[in-house]
């Protein structure tokens, strides 16, 4: 029998960037100061066997390896749970990272996740046997750490997908309440989108009631406002099933 010529890997993980938008009040009469935070474990000294963990005490996305039975993603679902106790996300996959020098232990390929979950849903994070530590931190910080194996990579990357989803979707329905005024809505884009059209109140208060994925709210055949963002009562708005599809052909957007 003549051996394999081809070169296999080592290993074969998976990991996942989650990431969440949390809102911190700073004020009367003022909305809550939104800000993009991914969660990260502090790997245990030891694993499961009573072994040095390797990259121990170091700051990680949560992951791990692959089990014969079980696809890429089921593994994410389960390191998830397993590391985290966070449970019932949507995870998606974005990449796979397989250079030959980017885990001490071999050729170990990942498949690199992301989720982009409401704060409500981490609200069962735990501390768990495979984490010495578990936080959110801003994105910031958390590039300002020193991240076990190439995760600082995968993190950059993870964030260009939640640019897209922001811009391209309506995923900043989740991170506000079914009715909102049109500042909420800037401060949760501004979390991920540096875009002048948004940035600056004038262009953004005249656009966004134009789109057609978002309507004023009524009530009694009146607008309907609420004042608990100014002292001067401003309209409220809410998202319609309406679901943008954006062409590269064309400036058009159609649902």
């Amino acid at each position: 029998m003549k051996s394999n010529p081809f070169i296999t890997p080592d290993g074969y993980t998976s990991d996942i960037a989650v990431f969440t938008i949390t809102s911190e009040v700073h004020g009367e009469y003022k909305p809550p100061i939104k800000k993009l935070k991914i969660m990260l474990i502090k790997r245990s000294e030891w694993d499961h066997e009573g072994n040095p963990n390797m990259e121990a005490g170091k700051w990680a996305l949560p992951g791990g390896f692959v089990r014969p039975a079980e696809t890429a993603f089921q593994a994410a679902e389960r390191k998830l749970l397993e590391e985290t106790g966070v449970d019932g996300v949507r995870i998606k996959h974005f990449g796979v990272y397989d250079s030959p020098d980017r885990d001490p232990r071999g050729w170990i390929l990942s498949n690199a996740h992301y989720v982009i979950a409401n704060e409500a849903d981490l609200q069962s994070r735990k501390q768990t046997i495979d984490a010495a530590d578990i936080q959110l931190f801003p994105i910031d910080e958390a590039l300002a750490l020193n991240l076990a194996f190439d995760h600082r990579q995968i993190i950059e990357d993870a964030i260009w997908f939640i640019k897209k989803d922001m811009a391209l979707t309506t995923l900043a329905r989740h991170f506000l309440p079914s009715e909102f005024v049109l500042s909420e809505l800037q401060g949760v884009l501004l979390t991920v989108l540096d875009d002048s059209s948004i940035l600056t109140d004038a262009a953004f208060f005249r656009k966004v009631p134009t789109l057609p994925f978002i309507e004023a709210v009524h009530e009694n055949g009146k607008p309907k406002k609420s004042n608990r963002y100014s002292k001067i009562p401003a309209q409220l708005y809410r998202f319609t099933e309406f679901q943008p599809i954006v062409s590269v052909y064309s400036n058009k957007v159609r649902g």
